[in-house]
């Protein structure tokens, strides 16, 4: 089902709704349907998802929060059986944590036209320590299989009132029924922000409430006479307020290409505290700005203080750069040892884990320890180097303050003419070519002081692919050749990434299936750890079947099998930016050597094509040298991120692009 579609419907509606969804009441009708009326290509469907989160006072422990989840699965085929694992995050402090409890889950199977259950066992329960910060409880459902409904609830205790979750309202499958309640007493104040391209507008109202506290009192003797315990109660009343949202038919955010995260643009809500006002005490401010964040993030012992250590490091610097004064030599002396003396191991975080000298000392360490290590080095040196808070491809874009929207941080180094951004955990990149995971918006750099700067993640140096091809074309369409690839900067770092970390076999097979039918042989790669050379590829190849035999004519594409053959933008309209990463330049050069006695009948025409402002560039130009014919065609992204205003215009360069590749030349028997 297409988004444009959808938006234009709105087909989803803020109704009351007349199913009773009570939990195990789940009907044959259910169990009976084979696909979504309304999205027949949805592996799954949520029949109802419900949530309800309100505050409730405890006289020992206080305000706590509470959140009850009631979700029911439709599962139509295999595709849809990982629909049946559902994780739960569960933040932890230094001294509290979240807690999940009173779960309830069934699987619901109609076999011989009768409704078979099978309960979710305690086995099949299990809870792990994801990070420092979060536990997380998963379970999979039993006895999945397609046509399955299943269903569950629990209820998530925080005691960390000022953090509710986001409310979601749309997911990667459609949503028939979605009710989400949230219930606030008086004395919390939050700030509502909402994000996504779906309008849903709540149904908000006041009630009454109150809290009732329970004391005892002892009197009497306080030697050997009687005493007596007396109990006693007061109420204290108060107003709060529900906010009520019901949805209907909500339709699936699909995953579309060249969107750095779909969460980014998934209809949401988001209620960050404000302020509290408790009786007889001071209002209590915990609206956050990103001073606030910053401030915060710098003062932690996992994030400043571990950038101030120097003295586990400093003889081995020493030994490196003592005899160097230029700035920049320095620079990449120092980020070249820090990449080949400290392995990352995988883990993201803003915060060091075991800190920086252990890492040091074990050379392994996570991001935080990796690159505070780099930036405070680079300090040490004589450089204006600072941190650069991130949030990841994966992690999203951080819209409002909070300190949960980074999770990662670089190194920023000040330079007489500009700057340079660098990041240590990945051995092929080099300054100013991050990892793609990072190429996400915009970062934010942090000063001493606890000022912040935001500064542009993705890179302005376009990465460069030159590709020459020399191929013989048979009479009977088959092709033997040689190609050579040039890569640079991104598609260079990307390369190295695919090539070094695998099996060259595995490399090879994984290339010709990539062409399928083509062999390959005599593979050479070159400067695949030489970071100051473009990384280099060339080999030999033959492959049938690139031109279509008819009578004494040959058809065929001078691009053979490196064409384009499909337009990646299906949608007639896109409410999102396309985000490429990086800006690229692609060249492509052609010799092709005709089969002896044929000459060429027709040729396409050269095509010089651009899209506004010149996002986009292609260039096609094809000469006819008589036994051999020369082409080169040169590609152009000229910016990172495509805003959905020029959408309409890509697709179309792209399929005028896709034409222009897939013209065919056409010989014919002298």
């Amino acid at each position: 089902m297409k988004i444009t579609a959808i938006l234009l419907s709105l087909c989803f509606t803020i109704t009351a709704f007349s199913q009773d969804y009570k939990f195990g009441k789940v009907s044959k009708e259910e169990l009976e349907e084979k696909y979504n009326p309304k999205d027949s290509s949805a592996s799954a469907t949520y029949l109802y998802k419900y949530r309800k989160t309100y505050f409730e006072y405890n006289q020992e422990l206080g305000f706590q929060l509470i959140t009850e989840v009631h979700e029911r699965v439709k599962i139509y085929n295999k595709d849809g059986f990982n629909y049946a694992t559902e994780q739960v995050g569960l933040y932890k402090g230094a001294t509290e944590e979240e807690e999940l409890n009173a779960l309830k889950a069934y699987t619901y199977n109609l076999v011989d036209g009768k409704i078979e259950e099978t309960k979710l066992k305690k086995e099949g329960v299990f809870k792990t320590e994801r990070s420092k910060y979060w536990n997380e409880t998963k379970f999979t459902m039993p006895n999945i299989k397609a046509g399955s409904v299943i269903e569950y609830k629990y209820k998530v205790f925080s005691p960390f009132f000022s953090h509710v979750n986001d409310f979601n309202f749309q997911y990667s499958i459609p949503v028939k029924t979605l009710r989400a309640k949230l219930e606030v007493p008086e004395y919390f104040v939050f700030k509502v922000n909402t994000k996504g391209f779906l309008t849903v507008t709540p149904k908000i109202e006041k009630k009454r409430d109150k809290i009732t506290f329970r004391s005892k009192t002892r009197t009497g003797d306080s030697g050997f006479g009687a005493t007596r315990t007396s109990f006693h109660s007061s109420d204290l009343e108060f107003e709060k307020t529900l906010t009520t949202y019901n949805l209907s038919n909500v339709p699936a955010l699909e995953q579309e290409p060249y969107v750095n995260n779909i969460n980014n643009y998934r209809s949401s809500v988001e209620y960050e505290l404000s302020y509290t006002k408790f009786p007889q005490s001071p209002m209590k401010y915990y609206s956050t700005t990103w001073e606030d964040v910053v401030k915060t993030i710098y003062e932690s012992s996992s994030f400043g203080d571990e950038l101030k250590k120097t003295g586990y490091y400093e003889d081995d610097l020493n030994a490196i750069i003592g005899t160097i004064s230029d700035p920049m030599t320095r620079l990449g002396l120092i980020f070249d040892f820090v990449k080949s003396r400290i392995t990352w191991n995988g883990y993201n975080s803003k915060y060091t884990k075991d800190g920086v000298r252990k890492a040091y000392k074990n050379q392994t360490g996570n991001v935080a320890e990796i690159n505070l290590m780099l930036t405070s080095m680079l300090k040490y040196a004589g450089l204006n180097a600072y941190p650069v808070l991130v949030s990841t491809r994966k992690n999203g874009i951080p819209l409002f303050p909070t300190r949960e929207g980074y999770n990662y941080v670089i190194s920023y180094v000040k330079l007489a003419d500009g700057y340079v951004l660098l990041d240590a955990t990945n051995k092929y990149s080099i300054p100013d070519v991050l990892p793609y995971r990072v190429l996400n918006w915009q970062g934010r750099v942090i000063a001493e002081k606890g000022g912040s700067t935001l500064v542009d993640l993705y890179p302005k140096q376009k990465s460069k692919t030159t590709v020459s091809v020399m191929v013989n074309l048979s009479e009977d369409g088959s092709l033997e050749g040689s190609c050579r690839s040039v890569k640079t900067n991104h598609m260079a770092l990307s390369y190295r990434e695919g090539y070094n970390t695998v099996n060259k076999e595995e490399f090879l097979e994984k290339l010709e299936n990539k062409y399928d039918g083509l062999e390959i042989s005599e593979f050479n790669v070159k400067n695949e750890n030489d970071l100051s050379k473009p990384v280099t590829e060339t080999f030999k190849f033959s492959i049938e079947d690139q031109a279509d035999v008819i009578g004494d004519k040959l058809y065929f594409s001078p691009m053979f099998f490196l064409k384009t053959s499909e337009n990646p933008f299906k949608l007639e309209n896109r409410e999102f930016p396309v985000d490429f990463g990086y800006p690229s330049t692609s060249k492509y050069r052609f010799i092709i050597k005709l089969p002896e006695g044929y000459k060429v009948e027709s040729l396409p025409e050269k095509a010089a094509l651009a899209m506004p402002d010149k996002l986009g560039v292609f260039k096609y130009y094809l000469v006819d040298n008589g036994s051999t014919l020369q082409l080169v065609v040169d590609t152009e992204i000229n910016d990172a991120v495509i805003t959905p205003l020029y959408y309409k215009a890509l697709k179309a360069y792209f399929n005028q692009v896709i034409e222009k590749e897939n013209e065919q030349i056409v010989l014919t028997k002298v």
